[in-house]
């Protein structure tokens, strides 16, 4: 029987009503302009760190967050606490802050005088508030208020009623879950071959959470969502000037289902389509549950409610009196209000935010400039690592501990392919969100009769998963489910909490044992384009030469190249963790990296490509072989991955790498552990603990990721080879001697050290305003509709990172949220060529959403790029 019910098919009407609106603009281009205050979501299975403001990079920084805060509420700066505890720690130089006061001030058409007003700033940096026996001073109680200071915030209509914006948040909750569901839920949405307002446009008159005059009211609604959205922005007297600010405030409502609509939107081609659906959706609402409490006054300034503070820090930091105040003309009073305001709620967040990343970038520039140089050895082994910040401890402890040799670059190796594992339907864009898939790899069983046993075997398990689904989801059946199962659940749950290390391993040997995943090949030939993917398989010649050579080209590794080189992807080990995903490598599409070093690997070895690198200059002996390994970020252990025949001198590399990994697995575990709340300065045994961390499914932090990032370095790794760059670095590596067209700078620039600013910036948002950009405590998030999570089972789904991703404690953050500097040893004149033709990353440099500093490589000068140079 089907479920879509016949009886829920909405009655035809003889007639709609048109719509009637002020608006000439065609509705698709006002909601594609307001949704450039939302960014993308990506599924939480292959998270991908997203910039949340990146169709905002042509405004300034500062604007931005000017922007957001007067909406709907959002700092987009760190705390005063954030900035008094960095100055504790020795992150912040004061007399950064000093100079950018002064800078400040003097860029500043004062409507006050200066002394007044640089003794009102001063109080304004050191202060949080305004004391409150100031407030209560009868003095100047009685002063009349200040107006017209401050620009009107525009607001939903259901924002002054707090009831229906949670009933209104509720329902497009609701809708939205239903809508998106990955087969999660038990009953499929009816109607949703129709589109997202088409099946609400369906069953909305049959929705109980509604009143009967509610659903009555949108008896005779438009079928189209276009002309939905445009009715009800005239019944709720939105005009053409207002429009794209109020469907702004209603995407922010609610940023993390509208950002999977974007994103579930132009995934399928759709552009903005969903958007549309679901403004028309909420406005509709919106007007059916105010329509009583009609006329409001869509804006309101709750400036009246700030003025009496602002006045009493002029009367007690500023130097004025009541009587003073009283002798200013209106105009001179709103000046200085404003002129209050402004440094109260922004200007002084910024300048010690930008005191912060000075310190940090004075401090890092210190540690290069005093690093030595080692004597030159030719490397037994090179290393070539992802440019994570995990990888820089590792790489740096790797290097200490013999002749090796790494480097760094985008973790997908410049292989922008889909990948399909053995006998699997899925296929995986295993490359970075900004790049397009070129190519599908598939893995098949290098023996083609053992995939039918383990075809068998995973079948058998993929279908008692199902059963044990399909029973608990059942009525009936899920009331014997406690008495079947209950006994061995129970143990597992015992084993799991009591002894969480070796129940961990020893589950985890279990399944690779009943797996048993045969031998594997990869598909490299071109063969026919994929069905499901439609791509072509496997690489041409020409292909297969040209992605090795841009790689080594990029890096710098054109020459004396070792007896190994070892590929390392990278990938994260933890348990029952929501944002694994996130722990991996994001250039690999949120995935593990190792597929990417493996098919880079096989390629390196091809006779028909060394033959093509060496007719472009590119000379790799016969006695250095490629070899593929993953880097396990969370106990940072090297794992082999594929290991060809190695020559005679490639061996004896191996075995000394062999011999070195375990201690430098040991000593990158103490570095690392240390940084772990609730951990001594010295554990007995850090590699027990990391290892306890990977498997123990109670674990909030398995690892901190990327937290701490700050900076991405483009250059040579003898620049920062003996740094201690305490795991805050992205480290690419670069020769701009062989760059001289810059061509390979600027590849660097749109790629890697873009995504590296998603992922600084993620997490900036995620530290800043964690309650609308974050996701939260792990411990009370659920995991939704299998797209998402959310906090409980009623919320937005949640964009960001988890509170304990980026803060040690209710109390203490560990990331410093700081915007990514970006180093580049290259002469003066590769900078300037660069911001000219690169205009998004000049654009970036510009407007503040990243910072810019140089080095010549000669003569070691540091050059900081900033809005001066301009």
């Amino acid at each position: 029987m089907s479920k879509q019910a016949i009886s829920l098919e909405r009655p035809r009407k003889q007639a709609t009503r048109k719509a009637v609106s002020g608006i000439e603009r065609p509705i698709a281009k006002i909601v594609e302009k307001a949704s450039e205050v939302i960014a993308p979501l990506w599924p939480i299975s292959t998270f991908i760190a997203r910039h949340p403001w990146m169709e905002l990079e042509y405004l300034p920084f500062s604007e931005v967050a000017e922007r957001f805060q007067r909406m709907p509420g959002i700092h987009l700066y760190p705390t005063m606490a954030s900035f008094r505890a960095a100055l504790e720690k020795g992150e912040i130089d004061l007399s950064f802050l000093e100079r950018k006061l002064h800078r400040w001030l003097d860029a500043q058409n004062l409507s006050v005088p200066r002394h007044e007003a640089e003794r009102l700033c001063r109080a304004f940096l050191w202060n949080d508030e305004v004391p409150a026996e100031w407030l209560a001073s009868s003095e100047w109680n009685q002063l009349p208020t200040a107006t017209s200071w401050r620009n009107a915030v525009i607001q939903p209509l259901s924002a002054h009623n707090s009831k229906q914006k949670q009933r209104l948040d509720q329902q497009m909750i609701k809708w939205c879950k239903l809508f998106l569901d990955e087969g999660q839920a038990v009953w499929e949405l009816p109607f949703r071959e129709l589109g997202l307002f088409g099946a609400w446009r369906q069953l909305v008159g049959h929705d109980p959470a509604l009143t009967k005059d509610e659903r009555q009211r949108l008896f005779d609604w438009p079928d189209a969502p276009e002309l939905a959205l445009q009715r009800a922005l005239s019944e709720l007297n939105v005009d053409e000037e207002t429009a794209v600010n109020y469907l702004e405030a209603h995407l922010l409502a609610l940023p993390g289902w509208a950002g999977m609509l974007l994103w579930r939107s132009k995934q399928t081609g759709q552009d903005i389509a969903l958007l549309v659906d679901y403004l028309a959706i909420r406005l509709s609402l919106e007007w059916a549950l105010m329509a009583p409490d009609l006329p409001l006054d869509p804006s309101t300034d709750d400036a009246d409610d700030d003025w009496r503070q602002l006045l009493t820090a002029w009367l007690h930091w500023g130097g004025m009196t009541a009587a003073k105040w009283q002798q200013l003309k209106a105009e001179e009073q709103c000046a200085r209000l404003a002129f209050a305001d402004r440094f109260w709620r922004l200007e002084r967040y910024r300048l010690w935010l930008e005191a912060w990343e000075e310190t940090y970038e004075e401090q890092l520039k210190t540690t290069i400039r005093s690093s030595c140089s080692a004597d030159e050895q030719k490397p037994a082994a090179q290393f070539l690592f992802c440019i994570d910040v995990r990888s820089e401890v590792f790489r740096r402890h790797l290097e200490e501990a013999g002749p090796f040799e790494t480097y760094g670059c985008a973790g997908f190796f410049g292989i922008p392919i889909k990948t399909r594992e053995l006998d699997s339907h899925h296929t995986h864009p295993s490359c970075p969100a900004i790049v397009q898939p070129q190519q599908e790899i598939c893995e098949v069983a290098a023996v083609p009769e053992s995939v039918t046993d383990y075809r068998r075997r995973r079948n058998m398990f993929r279908f008692a998963g199902q059963i044990f689904k399909k029973v608990k989801q059942n009525l009936l059946a899920s009331l014997l489910l406690p008495e079947m199962s209950g006994s061995w659940l129970g143990l597992h749950t015992l084993m799991r909490s009591a002894a969480p290390k070796k129940a961990g391993h020893l589950f985890r040997k279990l399944e690779e044992t009943m797996e048993k995943k045969p031998s594997t090949a990869l598909v490299l030939e071109r063969q026919e384009k994929s069905e499901a993917s439609d791509l072509p398989i496997g690489f041409s010649t020409e292909e297969k030469i040209q992605y090795v050579q841009q790689l080594l080209h990029s890096i710098g590794l054109t020459s004396s190249f070792a007896p190994l080189v070892i590929i390392c992807g990278h990938e994260s080990a933890t348990v029952n963790n929501p944002y694994a995903s996130s722990l991996d490598c994001g250039a690999c599409g949120g995935a593990a990296g190792a597929f990417n070093a493996r098919v880079f690997a096989a390629l390196g070895n091809l006779p028909e490509v060394r033959e093509g690198l060496a007719q472009r200059g590119i000379v790799i002996p016969d006695e250095t072989v490629f070899a593929a390994a993953e880097h396990v970020t969370t106990i940072d252990e090297l794992r082999w991955i594929e290991i060809p025949a190695l020559s005679e001198s490639a061996q004896q590399a191996f075995h000394l790498v062999e011999s070195v990994l375990p201690k430098v697995s040991r000593k990158t575990n103490e570095e690392r552990c240390v940084k772990f709340p609730y951990i001594e300065k010295k554990p007995n045994d850090a590699v027990a603990e990391v290892q306890r961390r990977a498997v123990d499914w109670s674990e909030i932090r398995p690892e901190w990721g990327l937290a701490g990032n700050a900076a991405f370095v483009i250059g040579s790794r003898s620049r920062t080879k003996h740094c201690h760059l305490d795991g805050r670095v992205f480290l690419h590596s670069y020769d701009w001697r062989q760059d001289p067209t810059g061509e390979l700078l600027s590849g660097i620039i749109s790629g890697p050290a873009t995504v590296g600013q998603w992922i600084n910036l993620q997490y900036y948002a995620s530290t800043v305003a964690p309650h609308y950009y974050g996701s939260g405590s792990k411990t009370t998030q659920t995991v939704t509709s299998g797209i998402g999570v959310m906090q409980g089972n009623a919320s937005d789904l949640l964009t960001g990172l988890p509170w304990q991703s980026v803060a040690a404690s209710d109390q203490e953050l560990f990331h410093s949220p700081l915007r990514l500097l970006v180093v580049i040893e290259a002469p003066r004149y590769y900078i300037e060529r660069l911001l000219t033709e690169h205009l998004p990353f000049s654009q970036k440099v510009k407007n503040g959403w990243l910072r810019l500093a140089s080095i010549d490589p000669d003569s070691g000068e540091w050059v900081s790029w900033g809005r001066s140079l301009f």
